[in-house]
């Protein structure tokens, strides 16, 4: 689940992720290529060093020449991938022809790693001398986690969404510890009445309805918010999920446990006291404004439904 919603969030911040990177080798090799007229192969690999200081997040950094062939050994703080991988044939890979194709800096898409089997992506930066001839291509692999860390501060993997997926985890076990009062505390009202049918008090009924109702919309909000922000469940695009699921849920489940106790608040004012039942009539059109207010709320929370239409 959690691998879904790290995908979502590279997705939204994958522009301002190959500007930071992009800026970062730039800043570190292109600029001094293109002040030195002499500049060589040589002197581009020296400096690629330098990069680890500057990415400290990169998993490896490596070069390629204009044919795909890994010119450098891997530089890693991994021992795994420190020094190996010079000679190896990458031209088949995205970032490489996508890097010569397009003739500027690139970041791919999420890939598995054949090493850790993480996901990584990879940024490719492609060097070219004063005479537009292709030095090298600098690669940079960084797991998705990472640059989540690195752009994405409130990602799922930085420490605030750790700490937020602790807290939401501590709310649900309590709310789901509160629904299931909730759900004994209805059941036994009721229960106490045993197999005798004509001793029944139809307003315990009630009551017992509304506790269960409302120990059912609890348990709903549980749901929604344990998968959306404790396993990161993907969010169904058009779909009720995708205006604030948990809102629209509670709120239903509470409009329906206020339409029973209005129905309760009838029957009760009718049997007892006639003069009241104009409380009833209140409590009525306040749930009708909460349905339609709810109605509302997901009719124009929905902007890309209207685009589409």
């Amino acid at each position: 689940m959690l691998v879904v919603k790290e995908i979502q969030e590279f997705a939204q911040i994958r522009t301002k992720a190959r500007a930071y990177l992009c800026y970062i080798m730039s800043r570190n090799i292109s600029q001094s290529v293109e002040r030195d007229e002499s500049a060589t192969l040589d002197m581009v690999l020296r400096r690629i060093e330098g990069l680890k200081e500057a990415i400290p997040y990169a998993e490896v950094i490596y070069a390629l020449d204009g044919r795909g062939v890994q010119i450098t050994e891997n530089i890693s703080s991994n021992p795994k991938l420190k020094r190996v991988g010079k000679g190896k044939d990458r031209s088949d890979r995205a970032y490489y022809y996508r890097t010569l194709k397009e003739h500027r800096c690139i970041l791919t898409d999420p890939y598995p790693s054949l090493v850790s089997n993480e996901l990584v992506v990879t940024a490719s930066f492609p060097l070219y001398d004063i005479e537009n001839r292709l030095i090298a291509i600098i690669c940079v692999d960084i797991t998705l986690k990472n640059v989540l860390k690195m752009v994405h501060p409130s990602s799922v993997d930085s420490s605030f969404g750790i700490v937020s997926k602790w807290v939401y985890g501590a709310f649900s076990v309590a709310l789901i510890g509160v629904a299931l009062l909730l759900f004994i505390k209805g059941v036994t009202s009721f229960l106490h009445f045993g197999v005798d049918l004509t001793n029944i008090d139809i307003n315990e009924v009630f009551k017992s309805t509304i506790l269960l109702t409302l120990s059912l919309a609890i348990a709903d909000l549980v749901k929604a918010i344990f998968e959306e922000e404790v396993l990161g469940k993907e969010k169904r695009h058009g779909s009720a999920d995708d205006t604030h699921q948990t809102m629209v849920k509670f709120l239903g489940s509470i409009i329906i446990a206020l339409s029973i106790e209005s129905l309760m608040l009838v029957f009760k004012s009718a049997l007892t006291d006639p003069s009241k039942i104009e409380y009833a009539v209140y409590l009525i059109v306040g749930v009708s404004f909460l349905l339609v207010s709810l109605s509302l709320y997901i009719k124009f929370s929905r902007p890309d439904q209207k685009l589409k239409r």
